[in-house]
């Protein structure tokens, strides 16, 4: 029998599978990361049939075509190493160029092992993103003022968050702020001194205890005081989070609270690179959407 790959739009109840498949590969996915994830944008799941049976898929999401994120990338493993991961990829990233303005760029988390070969499809390393884990995050700490500045990110202006997650993020991502904020099973928490947003962060429950994602701050204090809050909230399990090398001061972070590296991921664009805040970035909000 002939094998014959079509690529096609995936449905919702095969993001569900996908999320699944995320689970075994041990990427530890949020307990609502489907639902939100389609809500953002319900075009960028691509599904991979061969011989009509689901073999693998991946998200292209655009954010108002200004930018694109390639994620979540998985060929189910009795199917690899026949070249359906590469026709997989290569549709994606043509797909995902044709859903984009003209010069828009595109980002992705690529796993070590691979940067090479996304590298060979003009994608351009920028720095690593490193998944830390703390086994005890109750003893986080916090700064003897802590709370006076600290809300419940609802309670603040939504224009406000928008803004400041647009120097952290290199395009507007209203759609899935307002999810991601509102998310059960989480924590979103701002910092607010002077009528002003000096960051926020947000803790989702996952399949293994917490991430924070995003965690962004005008300075190291308020990233702690975040960080200290947040995870208070996971007081029951492992906490993980996604730490970009290229910020000190977030490294810097990780190591005062005796976090653990635990996983990698390299950071590229296909395009220019975005101008952003990288020191206002002490934890990136997810792998699979930027």
């Amino acid at each position: 029998m002939s094998e014959k790959l079509d690529i096609r739009a995936m449905s919702r109840a095969e993001v569900d599978q996908l999320v699944e498949w995320a689970a075994i590969e041990g990427w530890n996915p949020g307990l609502h990361d489907a639902r939100l994830f389609w809500a953002t944008d319900p075009q960028a799941f691509i599904a991979a049939d061969l011989n009509g049976e689901l073999i693998g898929g991946g998200a292209i999401t655009t954010y108002g075509g200004e930018f694109g994120f390639m994620g979540f990338f998985i060929v189910r493993p009795e199917f690899r190493g026949r070249g359906f991961g590469d026709a997989i990829w290569q549709a994606r990233r043509k797909r995902l160029l044709a859903r984009l303005h003209e010069g828009a760029s595109i980002g992705m988390d690529g796993v070590f092992t691979m940067q090479d070969y996304y590298a060979k499809g003009g994608f351009v390393f920028s720095h690593r993103n490193l998944r830390f884990r703390a086994d005890i995050p109750v003893t986080a700490g916090k700064s003897p003022d802590d709370g006076k500045d600290v809300f419940r990110l609802a309670e603040l202006p939504f224009d406000q968050v928008v803004e400041y997650d647009r120097t952290c993020f290199p395009a507007l991502r209203e759609t899935f702020l307002k999810g991601w904020i509102a998310q059960p099973d989480a924590l979103a928490l701002g910092c607010q001194r002077d009528d002003k947003l000096r960051g926020y962060g947000v803790v989702r429950r996952c399949r293994e205890g917490y991430k924070i994602g995003p965690l962004f701050a005008d300075d190291s204090p308020t990233a702690q005081s975040l960080y200290g809050h947040l995870a208070s909230f996971a007081s029951d399990g492992p906490l993980f989070l996604d730490v970009p090398e290229n910020n000190p001061a977030a490294m810097k972070l990780v190591k005062t609270h005796q976090m653990t590296e635990v996983f990698g991921c390299a950071r590229m664009y296909l395009g220019p690179a975005p101008v952003l805040r990288h020191e206002r970035i002490f934890g990136v909000t997810t792998f699979e959407l930027g």
